[in-house]
């Protein structure tokens, strides 16, 4: 849900590891064929979970079983490497994620989120404006927005002291708000009589006029003018993806990734295909395109279909549409049945926003799914999440993988529908914030009724629904042990083991139409693997999130080895 500076590329990308290219060291990196043997490989098979050794030859599993017919199944030449007991399993699958977002270089300085007072955060822009020389964009990241709203004074004012002759944006920590200064809104066209986008606010002093903070899809609109695509906004991003983010991913073991929101009319897709093209793309990576809010359906919507790309056989696929059906709890901007407790907006409602109203929702699925595209829909509140289920039982058909992420709030009449529609809840619980110790923390906002099941993974499960998790990164911690060590813990809300193995394996290669290629370790399937430093199987629950990565492979070649 939002981006991070290049500052964190900085300071992160001194490595400590070694990153294979694929492309470039097919010959070097990996033989063509490997044993694995004298090992715990955890396979995802439910016919048969548990094996010793695995052969694979030109990225193709070729046996699973024990060591000595591995080894008699493969050439001298083979390499062959003894685990020593070590622990192998199938790559894993994160489904929601912006690694572009959180490594570009576009972002140039970053906020503390625990200032409590906003008028603190002026030494910090004030480097940011040293740091950075020009009169173009300056772009920052960080803050909380409920730090902002405690201004005693218009939040824009904070900024112009320090900077009035360029524009200056601060996105929010879940880039679901932003600060600006005048220069910004004067750009924007935002003044008195500027209505509010769809899916979005405008905030407004006493006198009407805009006061420096724009809620999700405002501050979206003034992103999307800032980072209009140039040669070197590109080059920003091709070169944190590749020098950062992709090495990170590889790092942690995630092999296949979602990317959960491309930007089409920055070109994002465009840093993508030429990362591909060079060789250096060391996962499977799946695109979200962006549906706009306030852009007009037709246009939007032809563009979008000539943009599908789904070659089973590419690492790089665009076959996914990313569409927010609702905000986030704490800027009361996630669509709920009830009104919230606390009024920040003073609208004609106080129960939350539809980025796409359910009719706008079902309409995009009925032109987009017929064309090969999947719906990976934001959807928090619980009525924005009823919303989504009601557009896709209207127009989804068999042949969608739709799938609804964050289900915080769901209201339980709703649980069975995920089964009966086919519809993936897609879930991140690796953030503190998700564990039942903060549950309460929203009380003031909702009321405690609600508190009590947040993003209710069991009850889903038992419900029949299928479950993937996904970090958010960099929302949440990239690490999926996190994520997994908090998903069999969260009691009352917690999932077995091998259901959340299952839910960053094989149920997210599904969501990903790679479900015959990869997310389990089976004999004609491509050797997608990871090997650990630890059986996460017989560790106590709370030390998996201890968990390194040995090596990572794709396709049968090494990208990462520690």
């Amino acid at each position: 849900m939002k981006s991070i500076s290049s500052i964190t590329f900085i300071i992160l990308a001194s490595f400590t590891w070694s990153f294979l290219s694929c492309g470039e060291e097919d010959d070097t990196t990996t033989a063509s064929e490997i044993v694995f043997f004298n090992g715990k490989i955890y396979t995802v098979n439910a016919s048969t979970p548990w094996a010793e050794a695995l052969y694979m030859k030109d990225g193709i599993i070729k046996f699973i079983g024990s060591s000595e017919e591995a080894q008699k199944m493969s050439s001298e030449e083979a390499e062959k490497i003894d685990l020593n007991g070590g622990f192998l399993m199938p790559g894993i699958h994160d489904v929601h994620m912006h690694p572009l977002e959180a490594a570009s270089e576009n972002f140039k300085f970053i906020l503390n989120d625990e200032e409590a007072d906003p008028e603190n955060y002026a030494d910090y822009i004030k480097k940011a404006v040293r740091n950075n020389n020009g009169t173009g964009w300056l772009l920052g990241w960080g803050h909380l927005l409920e730090t902002i709203l405690e201004s005693t004074r218009d939040p824009k004012s904070i900024i112009d002291d320090i900077v009035s002759d360029r524009p200056v944006g601060i996105m929010e920590k879940t880039s679901h708000s932003l600060w600006c200064n005048s220069k910004a809104l004067e750009l924007l066209g935002f003044n008195k009589s500027t209505p509010n986008p769809p899916g979005g606010i405008i905030m407004r002093n006493s006198n009407g006029d805009p006061n420096g903070i724009l809620i999700d899809n405002a501050g979206e609109l003034l992103m999307e003018l800032a980072l209009s695509p140039t040669t070197q906004s590109m080059e920003n991003d091709y070169n944190g993806l590749v020098e950062f983010a992709l090495p990170e991913l590889a790092k942690h073991g995630i092999t296949s990734v979602s990317e959960a929101r491309t930007f089409w009319k920055r070109n994002q897709q465009h840093t993508w295909k030429k990362i591909e093209a060079d060789g250096k793309l060391t996962c499977r990576m799946n695109l979200g395109l962006w549906a706009y809010p306030a852009v007009d359906d037709a246009s939007q919507l032809a563009s979008i279909k000539a943009l599908f790309s789904n070659d089973p056989n590419k690492l790089l696929r665009i076959n996914q549409i990313k569409v927010y059906a609702d905000g986030i709890i704490h800027n009361t901007t996630a669509a709920m049945h009830d009104n919230y407790l606390i009024d920040y907006f003073k609208l004609s409602s106080n129960n939350g926003l539809n980025y796409f109203t359910e009719s706008r929702l079902a309409k995009f699925i009925k032109e987009l799914e017929p064309s090969g595209f999947d719906f990976h829909i934001h959807a928090l509140g619980n009525r924005g999440i009823h919303q989504a289920l009601n557009a896709i039982q209207q127009s989804g058909t068999v042949n969608g993988r739709h799938r609804l992420t964050h289900v915080e709030y769901v209201s339980p009449s709703d649980y069975s529908r995920f089964q009966s529609l086919n519809v993936t809840a897609d879930a991140q619980v690796a953030g503190d914030f998700t564990q039942p110790s903060h549950w309460h923390d929203n009380d003031y906002l909702v009321g405690p009724a609600l508190a009590d099941k947040i993003i209710p993974i069991k009850d889903l499960k038992n419900a029949g629904a299928r479950i993937t998790l996904s970090s958010d990164w960099d929302v949440s911690n990239l690490n999926p042990f996190i994520g997994i060590e908090n998903a069999i813990t969260r009691v009352p809300q917690e999932i077995s083991l091998e259901d959340a193995v299952k839910a960053y394996t094989i149920n997210a290669a599904y969501v990903m139409r790679q479900e015959n290629k990869v997310g389990t370790l089976e004999v004609g399937k491509e050797a997608d693997l990871i090997l650990l430093d630890r059986n996460i199987f017989t560790i106590p629950a709370t030390e998996i999130s201890e968990t390194k990565v040995q090596s990572t492979y794709l396709k049968g070649k090494l990208v990462y080895k520690k």
